[in-house]
């Protein structure tokens, strides 16, 4: 589950809600949860976690204005952390390595501008630009590490504070990083202080800090933004290091933003398989089958991570980036929310991340909590078992069933979509059902289902929702 959605009001309190509601949220069949940057940022109480500053101070020292994060002080996000972990939830901290943002002192070095559409193509010759490089964290006074960074640390940034120019200038005998998306021509640089990742200080020091994190807050895994802007070979060997070092299995999932699933099988080669990918082209069919009346659901998994690579795909209906307001705004619409959930919640492929902001609501867009989310997930981790059957054969009307298992009383399920009108699907859920009864968990249907000898039943939906039939 992703704990924190862009706009939330905290009160710098989130790691003791957390805290507080470790068991609750176990209850429901949440097994892993990816916790926001815990680190200072250059917004003080009001940064979300993506405008970096200094990673070693997880709300313990006053920087920014502040000693607390967004979300509570070191020692509240540490208890946190050991409350999920007895609450047999696994922590996965979310990492920005990407850029650094807030810098203590303006350093004046050469530069070349570069075209925001293609940053290969220079367009000035070498000019003297005054610029946010260096970061000495004078708050911490070299607690944890003493390790200042400074303009040799990184290949560019895109403001000029001596003509408060804002371009992108890369810096002198720099160049962009290889192994990155080639949009934009090369698309190493995102956003801030960029990191060089071609310099062995950056690399040594971004390592040591992963081994400090990772031994301080005991995570279980990673959360790891931006990698597509990141050197692919620098995250293989970080994780492979810290996974030596630790002797843990430091589950790690990439983001890296695009509907173009052969970007990310090629990343996934890039980095030996050692880091799971979020399956952004899923999100986007999602997306799509949402706002296209006509959208042809029996395409829904096509060119999707899950379905070409599925163990290395983690799916997701929304996420902070595609709530909105934001840059990535392609939040999924109410009326197909419940059906997509359904489709990364009740099948057996796929590692499926529940948002915050559809599970508890985004007040900041007078958004409610989704309606039957927490059914969906409960009917995951009681029901979701056995062998599948697929029914993709027909453009507005899908369905698949699971025969469920031995292990779990009562397991098995039979899921039906519509993006049109009422109908139905006849679906086998397995002879040894045969005779059981099935009712629609979420509600949408009254009428019962009885399984004929043969292990068949014909299971109903409501035009444009989702039903989810299970053992009365």
């Amino acid at each position: 589950m992703q704990y924190f959605e862009w706009y939330m009001n905290c009160n710098q309190n989130l790691w003791n809600d957390i805290k507080e509601n470790a068991d609750k949220i176990s209850e429901t069949g949440v097994t892993a949860m990816w916790l926001p940057p815990a680190f200072k940022g250059i917004g003080g109480k009001d940064e979300v976690g993506y405008g970096a500053y200094d990673l070693y101070d997880l709300g313990e020292f006053d920087q920014k204005g502040t000693i607390k994060t967004k979300y509570g002080s070191k020692d509240e996000y540490l208890d946190a952390i050991v409350a999920l972990k007895q609450a047999g939830i696994e922590v996965y901290p979310d990492i920005v390595l990407n850029h650094k943002m807030g810098a203590d002192a303006i350093q004046t070095i050469p530069a070349t501008k570069v075209d925001w559409s293609d940053h290969n193509k220079e367009i000035s010759g070498n000019e003297t630009v005054k610029v946010a490089t260096k970061f000495t964290f004078p708050g911490r006074k070299g607690k944890y590490s003493d390790f200042v960074w400074n303009w040799t640390d990184f290949d560019g940034i895109d403001y000029n504070s001596a003509t408060n120019e804002n371009a992108i200038f890369k810096f002198k005998d720099k160049q962009w990083g290889t192994e990155v998306d080639e949009e934009f021509g090369n698309f190493d640089y995102l956003m801030g202080a960029d990191l060089d990742f071609s310099n062995p200080r950056v690399i040594k020091e971004c390592t040591d800090w992963g081994k400090w994190y990772l031994e301080f807050t005991g995570a279980d895994g990673f959360r790891l933004d931006a990698v597509k802007h990141i050197r692919a070979s620098f995250y293989r060997d970080w994780i492979k290091t810290l996974r030596e070092q630790s002797k843990k299995e430091l589950f790690s999932v990439g983001e890296y933003w695009s509907s173009d699933v052969n970007k990310l099988h090629k990343y996934i080669t890039e980095t030996d398989g050692e880091i799971s990918l979020f399956d952004v082209p899923l999100h986007y069919n999602l997306y799509s089958a949402s706002t296209d009346p006509d959208y042809d659901l029996s395409k829904i998994f096509d060119h999707t991570l899950v379905k070409e690579n599925s163990s290395m795909a983690v799916t997701f209906v929304d996420n902070h980036d595609t709530q909105p307001g934001q840059a990535l705004e392609s939040f999924i619409q109410d009326w197909f929310k419940e059906s997509a959930y359904a489709i990364i919640l009740l099948r057996n492929t796929g590692y499926p991340c529940v948002f915050y902001g559809d599970y508890y609501g985004i007040e900041h867009d007078n958004i409610k909590p989704m309606e039957n989310l927490k059914t969906l997930m409960l009917i995951r981790k009681e029901k979701s078992y056995g062998v599948q059957h697929d029914y993709f054969d027909y453009n507005s009307y899908v369905g698949w069933t699971q025969e469920g298992d031995e292990d779990h009383i009562n397991s098995g399920l039979a899921v039906v979509i519509s993006n049109a009108g009422d109908g139905f699907k006849r679906m086998f859920v397995g002879l040894q059902n045969a005779g059981e009864k099935y009712i629609d968990a979420l509600g949408h249907c009254e009428d019962e289902v009885i399984i004929d000898e043969e292990g068949w039943g014909n299971f109903s939906v409501k035009g444009k929702s989702a039903s989810v039939w299970v053992k009365e």
